[in-house]
């Protein structure tokens, strides 16, 4: 979903969903599109997910994601964006998380090139103790990627709980036809169809850390289902890692084991991070971290986030809607 903060509905886009009246779109993913609303009392920015039409359909996916929305609402920790409302009842399924507007890692990787050592390990240990928060609610997120890790002023936060699956070995959640993920940043044993425990968010973290460094996939090039192929092979043709500093190298090489009983905890990635930046972590002024492009592109979102006022009964009459477009 890569985007540059909010953008105006099209006029196809439905303009309230179960109360919530919709201000702009946010994006558009492989799930859903996602539309900037806010909590009843207006108070508060919200992120909605409205669930593509071919998933509705599928009675087993609605009762999948009814049960695994309703546990991700356990989850509570710091970078991430949790999830407050869903419905899977309705002619569509939703959800809706707190919005964060920030850079998505994939679009600023894409934009600008890849981030300092030093800011990627900090990003790596604010994404790991999200996802230990995850693991420890009993949930794997599945679809660590660039694109669902947002940059801001205030560190990185880990979005996208809607293919979240509990942890307890129940039927794994797949979208219509093919496997839910992103096949160049699955753990080897979700591409080769296995068993994921959390192990496979720590192998899919070293993944995003590795191509945040160095701007390449440690898997090298080719598209999704090739690089899937070579992750899956992993055992027998591990990633080159020479090139990343030796701080980072000790961290990736933990977190790309090929055996998932060879990865660190989520936890544990924190702690190495930790160590090898060997001073303060924590998330305030990690904006003072990023390249100056990088932190103006996140300024420029929030700045543009701010200019939303509550949603007005009809959104196509907002005032902010009307700037974002240039009419009059």
């Amino acid at each position: 979903m890569g985007n540059r903060g909010p953008q105006p509905l099209r006029d196809d886009d439905p303009r309230e969903i179960a109360g919530y009246v919709l201000e702009a779109r946010i994006g558009e993913g492989g799930m859903g599109t996602v539309f900037l609303t806010r909590t009843h009392d207006g108070r508060h920015p919200v992120a909605l997910k409205l669930i593509r039409r071919e998933h509705a359909q599928s009675e087993n996916f609605r009762r999948r994601f009814a049960r695994e929305v309703e546990a991700a609402r356990r989850v509570r920790g710091s970078h991430l964006a949790e999830v407050v409302d869903h419905d899977a009842e309705g002619p569509r399924p939703w959800l809706a998380t707190r919005y964060v507007p920030g850079l998505p890692l994939d679009v600023a990787l894409k934009e600008f090139g890849p981030l300092p050592v030093d800011c990627v390990l900090r990003l790596t240990a604010c994404a790991a103790r999200a996802l230990d928060a995850v693991h420890t609610a009993g949930l794997i997120h599945r679809d660590v990627k660039p694109g669902n890790l947002l940059l801001t002023a205030e560190g990185p936060w880990l979005i996208d709980f809607g293919i979240a699956r509990a942890a307890d070995g129940t039927s794994a959640l797949t979208t219509v036809g093919r496997m839910v993920g992103t096949p160049k940043y699955m753990s080897p044993e979700h591409a080769l169809g296995r068993a994921l425990t959390p192990a496979s968010d720590v192998f899919t973290l070293g993944l995003v850390a590795a191509e945040a460094a160095s701007g390449r996939h440690p898997y090298g090039e080719g598209g999704g289902f090739v690089l899937a192929t070579r992750i899956a092979g992993t055992a027998h043709e591990p990633p080159d890692l020479s090139a990343h500093p030796a701080a980072l190298r000790v961290v990736l090489a933990a977190a790309l084991a090929a055996g998932p009983e060879d990865r660190p905890s989520a936890a544990e990635i924190a702690g190495l991070c930790h160590r090898a930046v060997g001073s303060d972590m924590g998330s305030g002024g990690f904006a003072g971290r990023l390249p100056k492009q990088i932190a103006s592109a996140v300024t420029a979102i929030e700045r543009t986030a701010r200019m939303a006022a509550p949603a007005p009964k009809d959104p196509r009459a907002s005032g902010w809607l009307r700037r974002m477009r240039g009419d009059s």
